[in-house]
């Protein structure tokens, strides 16, 4: 099964450049209408006054290469179909397009149908009486002993070199010397765990799981060794061995390019391991990591080492107007700024008082009591372990308490404690509701609020960040009148509000939290909310103590 989004796969090329075209940040694109079969993209502002730069090939590696037209760098793209070299008219009346007496340089990767189809296209142009040239891309180091090296992703660099100095209005044998001067001065190497998918082609697993390509086209060509690794470290000093032979000791500048299947946090791993690759000390400039010369949906990725002197590194940082260039970046170690640490950890004076260690007390052996119950509960309805997670926090109080280490005399503090030391231990998103709630209301009592109003301020900040509010058949459903009922008339009414709202939980049909929240109907009918239910039991307990 196809795993490409398209709608006609016969104009899936066309239907993209309009995508790309409309979308461009600048508005500085335009498709030439000639024919449907020939898809050139151009600048809208182009004058014919300085040379034409003009590259191309099949589609399936965008922002290549339509990405790269736009002011400083290419003057036009010629898109083939998806892989497939564009055809020799296409190629032919973009040149005518584009090209005025300053001449036109045609910028190829370094495959055959590329070289034929171009080629051809440059001897036809010059029967108008045209002047083309022509520089060839080989920068893939995969099979050193090749003859006929790929052209990859380094050719992105000599576009930008290329389209800068025609931009400063160089002649064309310049504009050609120069690009030809990158293209000798940029080596590739990429590798891939996966291959591309195909628009309505099954999927390629020849890649074993736990293995990647080393050096594989950007076709989804079979690569030229397999490596037994997903370890970003080793695979980065994999590629940079071979590249580092090539640059010497001198000043460079890496593209990291995404083959385009490769995760944005992936790709910043990656670029941290080449930060501290043996490369480190030569790295001048990054570019990426972006894609920029794709390989549809490849999950893999590729470094282009350029080797840098004064006029390749103008060209480089000199602006453009492009969709899919990116700005290099001067190479530097990650910036720290120390900062004093903050710690969530209470500085709190334990302390006695006897009525406040009943209810305590009282509070945490019921939790514990009632783990079963409420697990029981929550079964029918959740996950089961709604007991468990109260009485873990009911537990740690519990040994605080006989311990002797709770501020039993400072209600502000003990509020606190009791805050932070359930989002430790009961785990979850109860426990940290609960912390919530009582570190809320511990500051509320700290600023000197009654502990009734304390206690509302907590249960108004759990309901604020939790979502959830009476009705929704939760534990909010006791606690909310429970706590009102506090306030109101005192501990006793407290415990009854607390009994008659977990009650009601048993009638209420839809849940509009937690887990309950995906349970039918039939199955919540006559199940009181096992929160609320231990709220209920905790205001009996406390309020007989």
């Amino acid at each position: 099964m196809s795993r490409f989004f398209f709608n006609d796969r016969k104009q899936l090329v066309n239907d993209a450049i309009e995508g790309m075209v409309i979308s461009a940040p600048h508005g500085n694109l335009v498709r030439l209408d000639i024919d449907p079969a020939i898809r050139i993209v151009a600048r809208a502002d182009w004058d014919k006054s300085r040379v034409a730069v003009i590259s191309g090939g099949g589609s399936g590696h965008e922002p290549a290469h339509a990405g790269f037209v736009g002011k400083g760098m290419l003057t036009a793209a010629v898109c083939g179909d998806v892989f497939a070299s564009p055809s020799v008219d296409a190629v032919l009346n973009a040149i005518v397009a584009v090209t005025g007496d300053r001449g036109c340089l045609l910028i190829v990767k370094n495959y055959t149908g590329d070289r034929l189809n171009f080629g051809l296209a440059a001897e036809k142009a010059k029967r108008y009486g045209l002047k083309v040239e022509m520089v060839i891309v080989a920068d893939d180091i995969a099979l050193p002993d090749n003859k006929q090296p790929r052209g990859i992703a380094g050719t992105a660099l000599v576009h930008k070199i290329a389209g800068y100095a025609a931009e400063l209005g160089k002649s064309l044998s310049e504009v050609r010397d120069i690009a030809q001067q990158a293209s000798e001065n940029v080596w590739s190497l990429g590798l891939a765990m996966e291959s591309c998918n195909l628009p309505g082609s099954e999927e390629d697993d020849r890649i074993q799981r736990g293995q990647v390509e080393l050096g594989l086209g950007i076709h989804g060509e079979p690569g030229a060794s397999t490596v037994d690794s997903h370890n970003s470290k080793q695979l980065i000093e994999t590629l940079v061995e071979p590249l580092k032979a090539l640059a010497d000791n001198d000043r460079i500048a890496v593209l990291i390019n995404n083959l385009g299947g490769v995760s944005a946090l992936e790709m910043a791993l990656l670029t941290k391991e080449l930060a501290h690759s043996a490369l480190k000390d030569q790295i001048a400039y990054l570019i990426g990591p972006a894609p920029l010369v794709s390989s549809l949906d490849m999950k893999g990725f590729s470094l282009s080492v350029l080797r840098l002197n004064e006029t390749f590194e103008k060209a480089l940082c000199a602006d453009v107007q492009t969709v899919g260039w990116q700005k290099p970046v001067p190479f530097a170690p990650m910036k720290t700024q120390r900062h004093s640490p903050v710690y969530t950890q209470l500085e709190i004076e334990p302390s006695e008082n006897a009525q406040v260690n009943t209810l305590v007390s009282a509070a945490a052996q019921t939790l514990i009591g009632l783990e079963n119950r409420l697990n029981a509960l929550d079964a029918k309805v959740g996950d089961g372990d709604t007991g468990s997670t109260f009485a873990e926090g009911a537990r740690e109080i519990a040994s605080l308490l006989e311990q002797g280490k709770l501020p039993l005399n400072n209600t502000a503090q003990l509020l606190q404690l009791v805050g932070e030391r359930l989002a430790t231990v009961m785990g979850g998103s109860s426990g940290v509701l609960m912390s919530i709630f009582f570190t809320a209301a511990g500051q509320a009592v700290h600023d000197e609020k009654p502990l009734p109003e304390a206690l509302l301020r907590g249960l108004k900040q759990m309901k604020h960040y939790g979502g959830a509010d009476l009705g929704d058949r939760t534990l909010i459903d006791a606690l909310q009148p429970a706590l009102e009922a506090l306030r109101d008339s005192g501990l006793d009414a407290a415990a009854a509000a607390a009994k008659t709202g977990a009650e009601k939980t048993a009638t209420m049909q839809k849940a509009g939290a937690g887990r309950s929240s995906y349970v039918n109907s039939q199955n919540l009918e006559g199940v009181t909310d096992p929160g609320a239910v231990a709220i209920a039991e905790v205001f009996a307990a406390v309020s007989k103590g």
